[in-house]
């Protein structure tokens, strides 16, 4: 058995990738799925639709390295986080489209739970911040909404699951009803410090026990595939949130390492190891993924508009025809002007937190260009990174020698640059880019013993490039007060 398969199954696509014993992708697949806007501030996916993309990519990859399941050591899952299903357990039928982590439906509710004494208490047992991002308010929302949803489940009918556990009840033939650490710890039903589901929140989101997975380690068997999906059983042993499974992928499993997926947002995390940081600043302490099932922590901010920013310059103002003319636009002036870009197009996320802030470019003159707009938009995905990773050190005490950066715009060498200047430690990006699906990999490949131990698979991990903090350092803090100042006007414009 010579490969990995890992499955990754995204917001916007379900991959699958096959892996060899040096961490290189053998194949891949990949296809997109349905987004569903049933009405404004609400998203939706069909779940089976979710499954079905799935399991076609996993059969693609199989085919086009000439494998079979024989050849396959175990099967690894990432995940996007916090989506959530409802499913009958006879029919595996799901009762309702999936809701989406970005589905804001619940935040009027969420925003009263944030201002009443349970926010505190909610916060200090899960780690997060009562937000409609996270599960438990979504399930809420379904038992309230869908006809005969609560008395099923009060019956034992119905299942939950965030997307791995989905995966893994089709996966297992409807067979094996869990989910990992790292999902669980997305719920906002999780309790970080017992490692176990909380029947104090299950009963403040009125939640029944019975609709729950089973909580397993990341690294760890959980089930087998069934025989009719591959032609033969296959273990799934390696489970993790994509954010979590990036961090692992990146090697970041010591306190202090950093990693920074800039995508369509920003997710930054901080291993933190065996301790749990209570973020003073508005960050989440989140379940990182262990490979040897010792519970270990990390702090976790969110950027909301990172890479959609490009996009927005390219489909609203039309400045740019693709996303890859940005960074030469950007770099034909020699600063931003003055122009300060905060792209508060659905709120701010960490550290602020602030659903009402609005998108706002200031210090506009009639010298500003197109490339000044460019550069500032550039610039804000690494001021935004810059103030979760202070907010970071405030909450730990952790100056970080190194960022990893992975994600699309993480190939953006202005970009990377400019995010060395700010923080004035080094950028990193490595070799392999596909840092998530590599983290999934890695969890179920020392599982089954694929890899003998970390040690091994520290070794794959190679630099591809490293930024260092340059010249412009000496500006940096001049830029970063000029941004506070624009964050502070955009909220102000929000409220």
């Amino acid at each position: 058995m010579n490969f990995i398969l890992a499955l990754d199954q995204g917001t916007t696509s379900s991959r699958a990738m096959v892996f060899d014993h040096e961490g290189a992708v053998r194949a891949m697949a990949q296809r997109e799925f349905r987004q569903m806007f049933p009405q404004a501030g609400w998203v939706e996916h069909d779940a089976t639709e979710i499954w079905d993309t799935q399991l076609a990519v996993a059969r693609e990859a199989l085919a086009k390295a000439s494998l079979a399941a024989s050849d396959i050591a175990a099967i690894g899952i990432t995940n996007q986080r916090e989506t959530t299903v409802l499913w009958d357990r006879a029919t595996g039928a799901p009762i309702h489209n999936a809701i989406v982590w970005q589905d804001r439906r619940t935040a009027e509710y969420c925003d009263t739970l944030k201002a009443s004494a349970d926010g505190a208490d909610i916060t200090r047992r899960t780690g997060l911040v009562p937000d409609a991002y996270f599960s438990a308010s979504k399930i809420r929302w379904l038992l309230e909404h869908v006809p005969q949803a609560r008395e099923s489940a009060r019956a034992g009918r119905l299942a939950f699951g965030t997307i791995d556990a989905w995966l893994l009840w089709r996966l297992s033939g409807g067979t094996v009803h869990a989910t990992d650490v790292t999902n669980a710890s997305r719920t906002m039903l999780y309790n970080l410090a017992d490692g176990i589901w909380d029947e104090s929140l299950l009963q403040r989101f009125g939640v029944p026990r019975s609709v729950l997975p089973e909580i397993v380690p990341s690294g760890a068997w959980a089930g087998d595939t069934a025989r009719k999906w591959f032609g033969a059983p296959i273990p799934v042993a390696g489970i993790a949130g994509d954010q979590q499974a990036a961090l692992f992928g990146q090697r970041c499993v010591r306190p202090g390492l950093a990693k920074n997926t800039y995508g369509t947002g920003c997710f930054m995390l901080m291993h933190t190891g065996s301790k749990r940081v209570h973020s003073r600043n508005q960050l989440l302490c989140t379940a990182a993924a262990p490979a040897d099932g010792q519970p270990q922590f990390a702090l976790e901010g969110s950027v909301f508009i990172a890479g959609a920013v490009v996009q927005w310059l390219r489909d609203g103002l039309g400045i740019i025809k693709s996303a890859r003319d940005v960074e030469a636009l950007a770099a034909g002036v020699p600063d931003n002007g003055g122009v300060y870009f905060v792209p508060a197009f659905t709120g701010l996320g960490s550290p602020h937190w602030d659903p009402h802030a609005r998108g706002m470019i200031s210090g506009l003159t009639r010298g500003s260009t197109a490339g000044h707009i460019a550069r500032a938009a550039l610039e804000s995905i690494a001021f935004q990174s810059a103030d979760v990773l202070d907010a970071m050190h405030r909450d730990s005490g952790i100056a970080i020698a190194e960022l990893r950066v992975d994600g699309g715009a993480a190939r953006n060498d202005f970009l990377m640059q400019f995010q060395a200047d700010l923080l004035g430690v080094p950028v990193v990006r490595p070799r392999m880019t596909e840092t998530t699906a590599l983290g999934a990999a890695y969890l179920a490949g020392l599982a089954v013993g694929y890899w003998k131990d970390a040690a091994e698979i520290d070794a794959q991990w190679q630099a591809e490039r490293r930024f260092e903090p340059g010249s412009a350092m000496a500006t940096a803090q001049s830029l970063r007060t000029g941004w506070a100042q624009a964050v502070a006007r955009a909220r102000g414009h929000g409220g």
